[in-house]
């Protein structure tokens, strides 16, 4: 824990205290190590009728060594996982079998436990009487995520028909530690042909270029993708000079000095990566500032350097790296977009109008370039404890970290492990989405 208040709550008699007022007891969230395995306990796996998409997860589970289960035993061992596959249910009362299947289970559930509902696109399903039941699981999922105790999680994957097997990458992210920091949240997979590498260094032989790479949540990425097997192009501003270049140095990667608002900041990534890694395959959009001010007292400097940086920049790149000799074929574009572009803040209209712009940029990219494998995605974090935050007032600052399903901050590794995830030739059928990465955060929920 990074906060005080988390420390303090954490044993002895401010638990003690903590306990007897009602207030929130944050814990240590369970996050990657090498060598950790999948599960903290069995995975409990349930379903409707047929439930396709349970086959995936039993093979995804017997691979990584973890155990299954059909029912929660109170007996037994506490249940690492909670699986119930709703993309057969055609009315509203077959969710009764999700209810019978989770109530019981929640009981079980271990600290930092995951539970996965899993449902079809619900526009996808024809009858009104079935998109209603698949929409339900929205609401499902979002309340339970609220109800769920000690660090655990829960999130919707709504698979294709036909994406079964393009569902793996994601399935594997919620299930496991990576996704910490994610919580009440909704992905869609659509089919494609999956290469998916379910090995400790699923980007090896890929390029990666990262922005705002020389502190904070941009370090933390190029750690992940390096970890992953990625070879890193770190991208920064002259004045970060130094300290991009022990971050490049640290993963065995290049560190290139660059404004991204110059009008050449694309012909100068995409040269860079291909003349000394040969190829560019991960861009990932993570400069940005802010320049914080109510909008009756926000001029025309503050509005559009936002803009210029956080939007525009990424616009006038991709434009040139989603040309041919660009991006590879096949290729990963990442944007951090943010929870202010969904929800809005109070004296930050300049950086909503930029995020949210992000995430409209982003959706219409994806349907530019499906068809050359490509995926655009964006990861929206919510409070992050990094130096940004801690300069915020205390009071702000505390109300950032208990208005989640988590009771705290996120940490730079979470939005990085993310942004790994988008990245993965294993999550090919993934593209468009805005993954929230913000501890179910009640802003913009």
């Amino acid at each position: 824990m990074t906060d005080r208040y988390s420390r303090l709550v954490s044993g002895g008699p401010g638990a003690a205290v903590a306990t007897r007022l009602g207030l929130p007891r944050p814990v240590q969230l369970r996050r990657w190590t090498p060598d950790q395995p999948l599960l903290v306990g069995p995975a409990l796996l349930a379903g409707v009728g047929q439930a396709p998409v349970l086959p995936v997860v039993r093979d995804l589970l017997q691979a990584a060594g973890s155990d299954v289960v059909a029912a929660a035993d109170v007996d037994g061992p506490r249940v690492g996982a909670v699986v119930f596959d709703a993309s057969a249910a055609t009315v509203p009362g077959e969710l009764e079998q999700l209810r019978a299947t989770l109530s019981p289970a929640i009981r079980r559930l271990a600290p930092c436990g995951r539970v996965v509902l899993v449902g079809r696109p619900p526009e996808s399903v024809g009858s009104a009487a079935a998109a209603a039941t698949q929409q339900a699981l929205h609401g499902i999922v979002r309340s339970v995520g609220k109800e769920l105790r000690f660090g655990a999680t829960a999130n919707l994957v709504l698979v294709a028909d036909g994406a079964e097997d393009a569902a793996r990458s994601t399935l594997r992210f919620l299930l496991s530690s990576r996704s910490a920091y994610v919580d009440g949240q909704v992905l869609r997979v659509v089919p494609v042909t999956v290469a998916d590498d379910e090995g400790p260094r699923p980007l090896g032989g890929k390029v990666a270029v990262v922005t705002g790479a020389a502190r904070g949540i941009g370090a933390a990425i190029v750690d992940v993708l390096a970890r992953d097997g990625a070879t890193i192009v770190a991208i920064d501003v002259p004045a970060a000079g130094q300290a991009l270049a022990a971050v490049a140095n640290k993963v065995r990667g290049t560190a290139l000095q660059l404004d991204v608002t110059a009008a050449d900041a694309g012909a100068r990534i995409a040269d860079h990566a291909r003349s000394r890694h040969g190829s560019l395959d991960v861009m990932v959009h993570n400069a940005g500032i802010t320049r914080d001010r109510l909008l009756v007292n926000t001029d025309a400097d503050r509005w559009g350097s936002v803009l210029a940086v956080n939007l525009e920049a990424q616009l006038r790149i991709d434009d040139v790296l989603l040309r041919e000799g660009g991006l590879a074929d096949g290729g990963r574009v990442v944007c951090l977009a943010s929870l202010t572009g969904i929800a809005g803040n109070r004296g930050q209209v300049n950086y909503a109008a930029s995020k949210a712009g992000v995430i409209g940029m982003v959706q219409a990219r994806a349907a530019e370039v499906g068809d050359r494998g490509t995926t655009v995605n964006a990861v929206a974090p919510g409070f992050i404890e990094t130096d940004m935050t801690a300069r915020i007032p205390f009071a702000s600052r505390e109300l950032g970290r208990r208005i989640t399903s988590l009771s705290q901050g996120g940490l730079p590794v979470d939005v990085a492990e993310t942004v790994a995830f988008f990245a993965e030739p294993g999550s090919a059928g993934v593209s468009g989405q805005v993954l929230r990465v913000c501890g179910q955060s009640l802003l913009g929920a």
